[in-house]
């Protein structure tokens, strides 16, 4: 396909304001006259707040009010960005009087400055009746321990909740009958892994600045991935009309998940509300470890049955995930950890996919980036590693004889087929560029280290099916260039810049003539928003659509200028033309601006009623010391396919990022509680993240097929990029000592003592 700006490494439109430190991000612009924000926090897991105490705290100087849940509307909303209805329970208040987990919002205090708030935050007093609280999620569903008792707790949608047995959403599902044919296997491999809470750790911490305009509206300004979403929710916990508030967003300093759920702004929107005045929050890193919307901690059990020859014919899952305090995200997630794991095996004959989802208190889950099949993949991933093991064979000549392939249909993946797939190519060439058969399994290197490799493969999605909805608006500027106006967020990814590169391809056009402004809830067309891998495929291709109706408008008004009928004239990007005439883009839109009733804008919406997956392997080389545990990464290989990538330089760095943070995932992070639910890793001191000399040599390339669904053929690669590096560095390690770590992180301690108890 010979294309001038899509599949081209064009540079990002913000790139240089920020790295030249331009004032781009929130608390740049808001300004410094705004009210202070902040919350006191619970310090127990569980407890009833009997009495607040704010008389002296109220003293202070400069506070301007202190808000309790006495205060609060009493309305049920979740804080989940997701389409209405949400599947995510109605469970959360601004303020509750039932506080479920060490750092639950007790009080809210505004002043006029920080430190008169911090002081007026130690005075306040809290009486409180200690409730026995649920630390263990395995012992919570059906616990008599309640974690929402209170009788307006509501679920929305059909997900299997039930507040009285802890569950905020359970299921099962499958194709087959697993059971039959797992009785007919050669060999049953079943296995339990368990993957922790993961913090998403990005740079900028959560914020927002809210203040009243002239109309009386409630304008928030705020670091999110979903103004329309955050519109919605805010409207149902103040209790006021979604038309009384707008929501936008400046430059977003990293968001991974976290910010499709509202985590700062209920807060400053409350006591801006309340007071008129304007305010600001700003999330401490400490608030954000304790207090925010981590990765789901998930166990997963996996059955998986084959033949002596290595075919595998039938998959058993059940995913049991804690969704912490609250429900945010809980019921959507944990689908991904069979949907988007199981499909990867095409010669599957029969499956079985069961979920439970329960409460318990601690810091309640969100989205992170691979949203459950991140924590799903670990573990078949792993388990069809230990299933090659155990029959002897190489596993990735496993994955060659079971891999789905272009054109399979995937009964695990809601029966789609896969119309573009190169996971065949992705595996060919990581083997390749890895030396696979030459360096599978291991190497001893003769000074007490081993050098092993680990491979893993991974299938993701692209937006969500029939749900998500992007949207385009284009129009032609006085100049005849373009504004491209779009409700996604940019967070980084650079979407601005990747949606200008699908219009200008579309319209003919530099790029530089693209104008784009996104993610405004009173001028930009509704968009779900910037999440679930969904924003190049589902928003570009309105992008796609909403250019070529621009061209058929051009084409009909410059055709009536010309006196020509639009069978007789061609757009080329910066005229219409036809029979020896031609009107530029310019003249037409000066045309436009006089005695016309045509304007020369379009808006279109799309949505897709599929989800093509992108599919990646990863191989990693590692070296470990068996003497203490220790393991260096030498090379990672990752091989993607995402269609067409439409920025070549911003897939891969995506793909780069993506695998830093499994390799995070895998080795580094644990998110650990005392035994009353207070949070150790309450800091970057504690909380572990690797350097960039912790990831060694990251090796990326594509093998692109061609979706046509897509724009200009491409597919997602936001998510994707994160999901094998925790299953290729544990099938390392097993090849390396014999030791198969089924808990993340993978540490040195855990290595010595499992090598210890094989030599037992």
């Amino acid at each position: 396909m010979d294309t001038k700006f899509v599949n081209k490494p064009i540079m990002k439109k913000d790139a240089m304001a920020l790295v030249m430190g331009k004032p781009v991000y929130l608390d740049d612009v808001a300004p410094k006259d705004c009210l202070i924000v902040k919350v006191l926090r619970s310090p127990h897991a569980n407890a009833i707040v009997e009495e607040v105490k704010k008389d002296v705290a109220l003293k202070v100087p400069n506070i301007e009010c202190i808000y309790t849940w006495e205060d609060v509307p009493q309305n049920r909303f979740t804080m989940a960005g997701q389409t209405y209805p949400e599947p995510s329970p109605y469970d959360r208040l601004i303020l509750d009087k039932h506080v479920r987990y060490v750092g639950d919002p007790v009080a809210i205090v505004a002043g006029s400055d920080e430190k008169s708030v911090d002081k007026a935050l130690k005075m306040i007093k809290v009486k409180y009746k200690v409730l026995e609280p649920i630390l263990d999620f395995r012992k919570s569903k059906d616990n008599d321990i309640l974690v929402h008792p209170e009788e307006s707790w509501k679920s929305l949608c059909p997900v299997g909740a039930d507040n009285k047995r802890n569950l905020c959403a359970s299921e099962t599902c499958g194709n087959g009958d697993v059971e039959k044919v797992l009785s007919e296997c050669d060999i049953v491999l079943e296995r339990t892994y368990h993957t922790k809470a993961n913090q998403q750790a990005m740079m900028e911490t959560f914020r927002t600045y809210c203040y009243i305009d002239t109309y009386g509206r409630l304008n928030v300004l705020s670091s999110t991935q979903i103004v329309f979403h955050a519109r919605r929710i805010l409207s149902t916990a103040l209790g006021i009309p979604k038309s009384k508030i707008r929501v936008t967003k400046p430059r977003i300093g990293g968001g991974f998940g976290a910010k499709q759920t509202l985590v700062a702004e209920i807060f400053p929107a409350f006591v801006t509300w309340k007071t008129g005045k304007p305010s600001k929050m700003i999330f401490t890193r400490e608030e954000s470890q304790i207090a925010s919307t981590p990765r789901h901690e998930m166990e997963v059990t996996v059955r998986v049955g084959a033949t002596k020859e290595g075919i595998i014919k039938a998959v058993d899952l059940y995913t049991l995930s804690n969704t912490g305090a609250y429900g945010e995200h809980g019921p959507t997630t944990v689908g991904l950890s069979g949907h988007k794991s199981i499909p990867l095996y095409g010669k599957v004959e029969a499956f079985k996919f069961a979920y439970d989802v329960v409460y318990s208190n601690v810091m309640s889950a969100g989205a992170y980036r691979g949203y459950g099949a991140t924590q799903g993949i670990f573990a078949l991933e792993s388990a069809v590693n230990e299933l090659s093991a155990k029959l002897g064979i190489d596993p990735v000549k496993i994955r060659e004889m079971n891999m789905v392939r272009e054109g399979d249909t995937m009964p695990a993946y809601y029966n789609e087929t896969t119309n573009s797939c190169a996971l065949d190519r992705c595996l060919e060439k990581a083997k390749n560029m890895i030396n696979w058969n030459e360096k599978y399994p291991y190497k001893d290197m003769g000074n007490g280290k081993v050098r092993s490799v680990g491979v893993a493969m991974a299938m993701q999605g692209s937006g969500i099916s029939n749900v998500d909805v992007g949207s385009a608006t284009i129009k032609v500027d006085d100049d005849g260039l373009y504004t491209l106006l779009i409700g996604s967020a940019d967070m980084g990814t650079g979407c601005d810049t990747i949606l200008a590169q699908i219009a200008a391809e579309s319209l003919e056009c530099d790029i530089d003539n693209i104008t784009v402004l996104a993610a405004d809830t009173d001028s930009s067309p509704y968009d779900s928003g910037s999440y679930a891998s969904s924003t190049t495929y589902v928003t570009g291709k309105a992008v796609c659509n909403a250019c070529e109706k621009l061209i058929d408008i051009m084409k009909e008004e410059g055709a009536k200028a010309l006196g020509l009928s639009v069978d007789e004239v061609d757009f080329d990007g910066k005229r219409v033309f036809g029979k020896d005439k031609e009107i530029s883009t310019a003249e037409l839109a000066v045309k436009s601006q006089c005695g016309t009733k045509t304007a020369l804008e379009v808006t279109v919406s799309h949505s897709s009623p599929i989800s093509p997956p992108p599919f990646m392997v990863g191989m990693v080389e590692i070296e470990l010391d068996k003497e203490t545990g220790h393991i260096d990464i030498i090379d990672y290989v990752a091989v993607v396919d995402c269609g067409t990538p439409i920025n070549t330089n911003l897939a891969r760095v995506q793909v780069e990022g993506g695998l830093g943070q499994g390799i995070g995932m895998a080795l580094f992070e644990d998110v650990q509680y005392s035994e009353k639910g207070r949070m150790y890793n309450n800091s970057f001191m504690q909380y572990k993240l690797p350097a960039r000399n912790d990831v060694g040599t990251l090796r990326v390339e594509f093998e692109n097929s061609y979706e046509q669904t897509g724009p200009y053929g491409a597919k997602s690669i936001g998510e994707i990029v994160i999901n094998t590096p925790s299953p290729a560095l544990a099938h390392a390690v097993y090849n390396a000592t014999g030791v198969y770590i089924h808990e993340l992180p993978i540490t040195p301690e855990k290595i010595v003592m499992g090598m210890i108890k094989n030599e037992n």
